[in-house]
Parts: structure tokens; C-alpha cells; sequence
């Protein structure tokens, strides 16, 4: 029997999709025990997570590329939520690591511009969440930097003012934010949510997806199941049940 086809009779299934717009942290939160990951399992047949994570990209860069990523109304009306999580690398000292570092009222601007080029193509700002850079545990991060040669090139309290800057451009904008610098210093010893002083560990990776759920649950949780469940399927008109 030759396969139906979208005009004939078979609706096109549509998943919406959430984007995980970030750098390295987002471009690893599909590892092993990565919060991307965790994020999928919680919403597979449900909602499609996009990882659209740039390993070592600051806003100035990012700003560039979200056009090319999402745009125009298609985006607007498949995307339930995105997340935008930089600063790590805007944060870094410039007379240490200057191709990386974005000043911090450019970084502020860069996310505001960010934020408002989705409202432009239709995402509204409930459906947009900033992220603050994690704290920097020096000690584990520098010997990570003098093992390439290289002096300590972050310090955690430059981090800081990045993610105070971040959490005021999200008030200002009236997105959700998660404030991963200071939710982690709660602890006071925040390294074991580190891998490597800047990098998430599995702690860490398992914090942030439980944080970013209880913000994303109410949005996302009551997503229909996109086709019935097999028990459900009529075995002798399965057409009826999948067309």
C-alpha cells in the first residue's frame, strides 16, 4: 500500500519546539547527564528541544546569528519557549582574554536587543527565559587555564555583575529569568555544581534542569501527546486513530 501523503487526507504533524540558545554550556547540555537532555526526556512526543549552543560565543556574536536561526512568523508559531544563557565568555577579563570579552553594558544591550528581535518575530516575552552565567569556582577554572599556559582569565565576582546586568535586562524586559550565580552560591561550597571551575558537572547539570522546569512546567507540561499511545491505536483501522 503506496504511503498517504500530506494532501491526501494526512494532516502534517507539527511539534512545537523549545530552543536552548547559549555557548558551551548549551552546546554540552545534550552530554551524558546534560540539562538539554533531561529537558528532552521530560517532553519527547510532546515538544522537539532545539540545542542551538556555539562553544566559546559571547552576546556580540550571538546578537549576529539569532536571525539566521529564528525568524519570521514559522518561528513564532512553533517555538513555546527559548532560553538565552551567555555571559560565561562577555564576562571574561579583557586584558586577559580580549577576543572573548563583550563590555558589561554591551553584554546588558546585547540581551535586550536579543529579547526584542524575538518579540519582533512574534515570541512573546512569557515565552522567553535569560539564564545568568553560573558562578566560577578560580581555583579549579585557573588551573584549567595554566594547564594551556595561559594566566586566570575569569574572576567570579566580574561573573557577578554579568549576572546581575542579566537578571535586570529580564526585569526590565518582563522575561522569566533563572539566576544560576546565585541559586549556586546558596551552598557554600558551590564547586561540586563544576566540572572544571566554569562547566557544569552532573550536579550541576541536574540543578539547572530542575530549575529551568519549574519555570517551563505550567507552559509546557499540558502539551498534548502528538499521536495516541499504541493501546489506543485500532488495530483493524489504524488509520482511523494515526491519520
Amino acid at each position: 500500500m503506496a504511503l498517504p501523503q500530506a494532501g491526501a487526507g494526512a494532516r502534517l504533524l507539527l511539534w512545537p519546539r523549545v530552543v536552548l540558545f547559549g555557548d558551551s554550556i548549551t552546546e554540552f547540555s545534550f552530554q551524558e547527564s546534560g540539562w538539554g537532555a533531561a529537558l528532552a526526556r521530560r517532553l519527547v512526543r510532546k515538544c522537539d528541544v532545539m540545542n542551538r549552543g556555539f562553544s566559546g560565543y559571547n552576546t556580540r556574536w550571538a546578537k549576529m546569528i539569532l536571525p539566521r536561526l529564528l525568524s519570521g512568523s514559522a518561528a513564532a508559531e512553533g517555538t513555546a519557549a527559548v532560553t538565552i544563557f551567555f555571559g560565561a565568555n562577555d564576562s571574561a577579563l579583557k586584558e586577559l582574554n580580549p577576543k572573548q570579552h563583550v563590555p558589561l553594558e554591551e553584554y546588558a544591550a546585547n540581551l535586550t536587543s536579543m529579547v526584542q528581535y524575538l518579540q519582533s518575530v512574534g515570541i512573546a516575552e512569557d515565552r522567553i527565559i535569560l539564564i545568568t552565567p553560573p558562578p566560577l569556582q578560580e581555583s579549579a577554572w585557573e588551573r584549567e587555564c595554566l594547564a594551556k599556559g595561559e594566566q586566570l582569565n575569569r574572576r567570579n565576582a566580574t561573573t557577578g555583575q554579568y549576572a546581575q546586568a542579566c537578571v535586570r535586562v529580564a526585569r526590565a524586559c518582563g522575561t522569566d529569568v533563572l539566576d544560576l550565580w546565585t541559586l549556586m552560591q546558596k551552598e557554600q561550597d558551590f564547586s561540586s555544581y563544576l566540572s572544571d571551575g566554569l562547566h557544569l558537572s552532573t550536579k550541576g547539570n541536574n540543578f539547572l534542569a530542575e530549575q529551568l522546569w519549574s519555570l517551563l512546567e505550567n507552559r509546557l507540561s499540558a502539551l498534548p501527546l502528538l499521536l495516541p499511545y499504541w493501546r489506543d491505536v485500532d488495530p483493524l483501522r489504524p488509520e482511523a486513530s494515526l491519520l
